[in-house]
This record gives structure tokens, C-alpha cells and sequence, in this order.
């Protein structure tokens, strides 16, 4: 870049460092030097931009003194800063918003004098805003004026635009159609033009055809009514404040949607504390931004938190799979025990071999279904209700039928083990190996509350196939091992025996599968009959 041969270019990147807090450093890397710019990315752009027409920091030394701030603020959507001319002249330097600038601005400079501003005039710079920011960049308002008395943002002479692209992370994009799936909103709130923050939103699947663009003026105009009738419909807000902010939560809130607000700025602090769920940035966040959030990134990205919902989905989930295998095994134990004495029955199961059931058998497996992984379609399910029940969706129903299933298995194999072999401890030993065979089975049944265990990968958690192994194995050794045998009043089986065991103990994920497949076809039934309701 030459700006020497036009005075607005150099003008322009004059304000781009003088108007700017961020620094260039040198940098040594791999044996390379080299700069690097250090500060908000806005301002290390402009920073670059002007170091390589050679305009530094440093070489404005003799030409500038810095003497005064007015910081950026988010309501104002500038910053300036009051310099002084080696020939003793004050001048106030201004940048920020584009229609802000072009707001406080009565002249535009021509170049080395400065007109009033035409209608011709705005006409034309708000066609180049339009087609900069269309394309997805940030654009930026530059301006100046000579200072007499009290420096003020106003009637300042407009020099130009600049465009700046600021991307979206990669990734934002796949976590913005993860969150789509799973029944999650993504809605981006900015400071930036509305139609830059359209494009971006375009860019990254947030804004889609039939969706509404609000800006921050047009909320100053809404009742809170007016808002709730069409807040639901807005995916992009451009151009707001923090008290927009705060007036977009509530509303979203009121209209019954729990909410995640992000943010890293100190007015972001009350949004975020109005949130739900309060997320701050852990490397741009504020002190108070962080101490008002429920959660922060520490990496600042959008994808961490999808991915947070994720984990959160699966740990949920996991604590429903061990509560159903716990709960069910314990309701099958009982159901064995009481039905045998109303029976009129020897007891079926000794003290000792419930010990075992329950130590062994029942806690390892259940520790190890704690940590099953995510299933395939964990985030392709709607986001559950706050106040929902962790029995919620037939899950008490579920676990009785289980327990059932269960109880009645080990009771089937005890009288036929008994009335084959006369024998209790036989007996015994049949249905203590079944109801351990039986609860192993269903542990793996418990990984999906929609597939049967003969369509769900079974080992893909093997912290839950070891668990399962090693039950087995102390089972085996409580049944054939002579001095087990004494300790747990068991007897080895034979292989008919064994068998036996087996095959009664397949009627519970049987039933479980044609159960599934039942209730998985009265649904495709209600949802054809449905379709043509729907369609009229």
C-alpha cells in the first residue's frame, strides 16, 4: 500500500494507529523474526493494515503526541483519541460503526479539502457499506476534526470505510447443525451491521430463509408484547447494546425457552446472570463477566459448549441406564424371594449367594454402565423438559416389566431344577446362576432405551465387558470350586443344566426385543395416520 499519494489514505491510517491500543512486537519463532500484534482483533488488523504502508506507532512519534481517550464503548460503537501536531494543533481522531461515524460527521473530506456531506454523498458510502458488509466484513467509519476548546464527537469531517474479514471458525458451522438436530437455537446477538452480521450468520447455517433480522433501533421501537409475538422468528439481532441484551432474554424466558447466553464484556454481565445458564469467554472475559457466568470456555469456542451438551445428554442418560438396571435387578431379587414364600416354597435364594449377587454382580456392571458412551443419536434427541422426571418416558414401567421378567425367570428354572433333581441346593444353584446370567444380560440391554440388545454395538464399552467377565468368572468359581461350594451352598452343575439356565434366561431380552418392535410399529402407525390430518 502507497497511501504517500493520497493525503485521505494516509489520514485514515493515521487514526488506524493513533486511535488504537493495540502493539506491534517483535517475534522470534524457528529461528525467523518477524511481528506480531498484540490486542482485540479489530485493532490488531488496523494496526497490520497501516504497518505495511510502513505507518507505525514509531514513526508518528515526531509527527503526533497522544493526549487524551474516549474509550470504545458499546453504546456509543466508537473510540477517539485528542492528538497534537508538532505545530502545537489538537485534533480529535475518531473511529468505530460506519453509520455511527457517518452520524457525527457535517463535511467529508475531497481531497485536501473538506465539503459538506450531499444526500449524493451518503447515497454512495452507504452502497459501498452495504456491498462490504453484504460480502460478510466488518466495516469501520473513520474521521477527524481540528480542536477548539473541549474535544467532541461531533461535526467531525468523514474520511473513508474499511473492510475487515473476520471469519468464523471452521468448525462453528458443523456445531451450528449439531445444535439444529438436537433441538437447540442458535441465535447470535452482535454489534455489528445488520447486513454483516446476516452474512456471517448465512455463512455458518444460523440465519436461514424465513427468518427475521432485528437491529438494535428497531427493538428501542418494541413493547416487551411486541417482542415476545416475534422473538421466536429472529435468529440474528445486529447492532445492539447490552440493555438489548438483557431485553432479548427475558423475552426468549418468557416465551418458555431455557436459555444460554454468552458473552465477555462487563455490560454483558447482567445478561448473562438473567440467563439460565451464564456463559463466559475464559481468555476475552471479563472478571465480572466470569463471576456472574455459570460456565466458562476455556477456549473461547462456540463448538466447546455443543460439545458440553453433548456430555451433559450422556451423563444424563447414563444415570437412566443405571437406574433401570439397578432398580430392576433389585425389583427381580425381591420378586424371587417373596413369590417363593407365598408359594410355599424352600426359600430360592440363600443370604450368602444375595450377598454375592448384590456386591459383585450387581455393582461392578452398574459402575461400568456409568460410563457407556454416547449413543449414535444422542444429539438428534429434543432437549428434555427442566422440570422433567428422571423416570420420565415409561421408564418406571420399564423397570417393573424387567424386574418382572427377571423374577420370574429365576423362579421358573428353581421348580424345574427342583422337580428334576429333588434336590434344593441343585435348585438353589440353578436359580442363583440364573438370575446372575439373567442381570448380565440385561445390563447390556440397559445401554439403549430404544434398541433391543440384538441391534446396539455391545462392545463398545469395555470397562462394562470387563465388568461383565469378571462377574462371570466369580459366579463360575462360587458354583465349581469345592471350597465356594461350602461357603455359598451351591453344587456344580451339569451341562444340560446349564443349557437350561441359558435358555430361560433369553426370555427377557426376547421379550424386550418384541416389545420394541411392537411399540416402534404403533408409532410409524400414529404417524401415518397423522400425515393426512396434517396435511389438510
Amino acid at each position: 500500500i502507497k497511501p504517500t499519494s493520497n493525503p485521505t489514505y494516509k489520514r485514515i491510517l493515521e487514526i488506524c494507529v493513533l486511535c488504537n491500543n493495540a502493539q506491534l512486537q517483535h517475534s522470534h519463532q524457528k529461528g525467523k523474526s518477524g511481528w506480531k500484534a498484540v490486542g482485540e482483533p479489530t485493532e490488531t488488523a488496523l494496526l497490520l493494515a497501516a504497518a505495511k504502508a510502513g505507518i507505525t506507532s514509531e514513526s508518528l512519534k515526531t509527527e503526533y503526541v497522544r493526549m487524551e481517550e474516549i474509550p470504545f464503548d458499546s453504546t456509543r460503537k466508537c473510540m477517539s483519541v485528542i492528538v497534537k501536531d508538532k505545530a502545537g494543533q489538537e485534533w480529535i481522531f475518531t473511529k468505530g460503526a460506519y453509520d455511527v461515524i457517518l452520524e457525527k460527521s457535517s463535511r467529508i473530506q475531497q481531497g485536501n479539502t473538506a465539503a459538506m456531506i450531499t444526500p449524493a454523498d451518503k447515497k454512495r458510502l452507504e452502497q459501498q457499506n452495504n456491498k462490504m458488509a453484504g460480502s460478510g466484513m466488518r466495516v469501520l467509519g473513520f474521521a477527524y476534526a481540528p480542536v477548539s476548546g473541549t474535544p467532541q464527537e461531533k461535526n467531525l469531517i468523514f474520511l473513508g470505510l474499511s473492510g475487515m474479514m473476520d471469519p468464523p471458525r471452521k468448525e462453528a458451522k458443523q456445531a451450528v447443525i449439531t445444535c439444529r438436530k438436537a433441538g437447540v437455537k442458535t441465535v447470535m446477538i452482535t454489534g455489528d451491521h445488520k447486513l454483516t452480521a446476516c452474512a456471517i450468520a448465512k455463512q455458518i447455517g444460523i440465519y436461514q430463509k424465513g427468518d427475521l433480522c432485528l437491529t438494535g433501533r428497531e427493538l428501542e421501537k418494541m413493547s416487551d408484547q411486541d417482542l415476545d409475538h416475534v422473538v421466536q422468528k429472529v435468529t440474528v439481532f445486529a447492532r445492539v447494546s447490552p440493555s438489548h441484551k438483557l431485553k432479548i432474554v427475558r423475552s426468549l424466558k418468557r416465551k418458555g425457552n431455557v436459555i444460554a447466553m454468552t458473552g465477555d464484556g462487563v455490560n454483558d454481565a447482567p445478561a448473562i446472570k438473567e440467563a439460565n445458564i451464564g456463559v463466559s469467554m475464559g481468555i476475552t472475559g471479563s472478571d465480572v463477566t466470569k463471576q456472574a457466568a455459570d460456565v466458562i470456555l476455556l477456549d473461547d469456542n462456540f463448538s466447546t459448549l455443543v460439545a458440553a451438551i453433548e456430555e451433559g445428554r450422556v451423563i444424563y442418560q447414563n444415570i437412566r441406564k443405571f437406574i433401570r438396571y439397578l432398580l430392576s435387578c433389585n425389583i427381580g431379587e425381591v420378586l424371587t424371594m417373596f413369590a417363593g414364600m407365598l408359594m410355599g416354597m424352600p426359600v430360592p435364594l440363600l443370604p450368602m449367594q444375595i450377598l454375592l449377587v448384590n456386591l459383585v454382580t450387581d455393582g461392578l456392571p452398574a459402575i461400568s454402565l456409568g460410563l457407556d458412551p454416547a449413543e449414535k443419536d444422542v444429539m438428534k434427541q429434543r432437549p428434555r423438559h427442566p422440570e422433567e422426571s428422571i423416570f420420565a418416558h415409561g421408564l418406571v414401567y420399564t423397570i417393573i416389566f424387567r424386574g418382572v421378567l427377571i423374577g420370574l425367570t429365576t423362579l421358573t428354572v428353581f421348580i424345574t431344577m427342583f422337580r428334576m433333581t429333588l434336590s434344593v441346593d441343585a435348585a438353589r444353584t440353578g436359580a442363583f446362576f440364573t438370575l446372575v446370567l439373567t442381570q448380565l444380560i440385561h445390563v447390556f440391554e440397559c445401554k439403549s432405551e430404544t434398541k433391543s440388545i440384538f441391534s446396539i454395538p455391545l462392545f463398545n464399552n469395555m470397562k462394562l465387558v470387563g465388568s461383565v467377565l469378571i462377574s462371570a468368572i466369580i459366579v463360575l468359581l462360587a458354583i465349581y470350586l469345592p471350597q465356594c461350594n461350602l461357603l455359598f451352598r451351591t453344587v456344580p452343575l451339569s451341562g444340560i443344566q446349564l443349557l437350561l439356565c441359558f435358555g430361560i434366561s433369553m426370555v427377557v431380552p426376547i421379550c424386550n426385543a418384541i416389545f420394541l418392535a411392537v411399540k416402534k410399529s404403533f408409532h410409524k402407525k400414529d404417524m401415518l395416520i397423522a400425515t393426512p390430518e396434517q396435511a389438510e
